[in-house]
């Protein structure tokens, strides 16, 4: 009988059973875990997609800015197409989408092609991430914080499958494009599970607010959106050129590749504990700055001495930044309580955000051929952490409301 009673409180908070938020998170993570590995797999592939192709540095950064930038411009439009289509018709045409982009690069032949099938990917990836907050919010009101959390380990758990795996999958093929391609096997298996589970097509109540609702106007929707570019830079940035950077190190593409994972496996548990001490208190403050430090002392030791303890650097990467991007997006959604004007801003936060982030593959490839060393980009990013320092100052929860009215 309390088995009974707890299954309908469970219903009444969420509009779901157990088994039924069960299923809908498991599907969630493999969902999220196809939202990384399109781009994650680039940077240890990197040697050999130059040795078939030609690409700069600067070009080759193109494959993890544009899927940015896609998703940044995406984010604006995405909560409108969700509710065009629907809620899990629009994640399914995206995961179809992801699958179709990484297949494809078993036949690509050109740059352009291979820029094509990232943007492809990106524009997928982006209308899952608009839509998913709002399903969280709405669906695990009791636990945001902890649900977002699995949700972005997940994110980050694609991204370190891709960076391991991918190697490994080149030198047993002999052909990077195998290594890319092969995750549209992911999201085969994710597509089919999120069409099985029944959970995701429960719509959300109607609400005043509006899906388009503009927060363009807000000075506190830019400062988050800033804060969570800031914070993107970096995590795109390692994505896309730590792996580079060990292999100048003088390690193998495996091992490059093996490193980065590592550091997304930081990532994934820093995504997963950071939230969850961040769930005792509304005042999410004193975490992420000490994320924020932890991100510090990881690009001061990778330019300082980065063959000293090889693996502590990447290690304290992992933890800040696996920790900082859940939690950009769960102050986003702490500033207002209703599922679709929260689900609204984070769209907003995101798109600004991944717009901004976009910029910095690029700029530290361009970094990288002008004066040959990557060194001048973690001295860059070092400098955006302290600017972060001083903005999450002013995230005191105690006038959210009042920032956003």
């Amino acid at each position: 009988m309390q088995s009974s009673d707890m299954e309908s409180t469970q219903r009444t908070h969420t509009g779901l059973s157990s088994t039924q938020a069960l299923c809908l998170m498991s599907a969630v993570v493999l969902v999220a875990l196809n939202l990384r590995p399109s781009m994650a797999a680039v940077g240890p592939l990197l040697s050999a997609i130059r040795d078939d192709v030609p690409l700069s540095f600067g070009a080759a950064s193109l494959l993890t800015m544009l899927p940015v930038m896609a998703m940044g411009g995406a984010m604006f439009f995405g909560l409108r197409i969700g509710q065009w289509m629907g809620q899990d018709r629009a994640i399914a045409v995206s995961l179809l989408a992801i699958g179709v982009a990484t297949l494809g690069r078993l036949w690509l032949d050109s740059a352009f092609q291979l820029i094509l099938s990232a943007v492809l990917a990106g524009l997928g990836i982006a209308l899952i991430q608009a839509l998913m907050p709002v399903l969280i919010k709405s669906r695990f009101s009791q636990n945001i914080a902890l649900c977002m959390g699995l949700y972005v380990s997940s994110i980050m758990g694609g991204a370190a499958l891709a960076a391991s795996f991918s190697p490994l999958v080149l030198q047993s093929t002999g052909s990077w494009r195998a290594g890319m391609a092969i995750w549209a096997v992911l999201a085969l298996v994710a597509l089919l599970v999120w069409m099985a589970q029944r959970s995701a097509p429960a719509q959300l109540k109607p609400s005043s607010a509006k899906v388009g609702e503009s927060f363009f106007r807000s000075p506190r929707a830019w400062l988050l959106g800033l804060f969570f570019g800031l914070g993107t830079a970096s995590y795109t940035c390692v994505l896309a050129w730590l792996a580079p950077y060990y292999v100048e190190q003088g390690w193998s593409e495996q091992d490059a590749g093996l490193v980065l994972g590592f550091l997304t496996a930081m990532e994934v548990l820093s995504g997963l504990i950071a939230p969850a001490l961040a769930n005792r208190s509304r005042d999410r403050r004193l975490v992420i700055a000490v994320l924020l430090i932890l991100m510090a002392a990881g690009f001061c030791g990778l330019t300082l001495i980065p063959r000293t303890l090889p693996l502590i650097w990447p290690c304290l990467l992992g933890m800040g930044i696996g920790g900082l991007f859940p939690m950009s997006l769960i102050v986003s959604m702490d500033h207002l309580d209703e599922p679709r004007r929260a689900g609204a801003l984070t769209a907003f936060v995101q798109g600004i955000g991944y717009l901004i982030a976009g910029l910095s593959p690029l700029l530290a490839g361009m970094i990288r051929d002008i004066t040959g060393s990557f060194e001048g980009a973690w001295w860059s990013l070092l400098t955006v952490i302290v600017l972060m320092l001083l903005i999450v100052v002013r995230f005191d929860p105690r006038h959210y409301r009042q920032r956003l009215e």
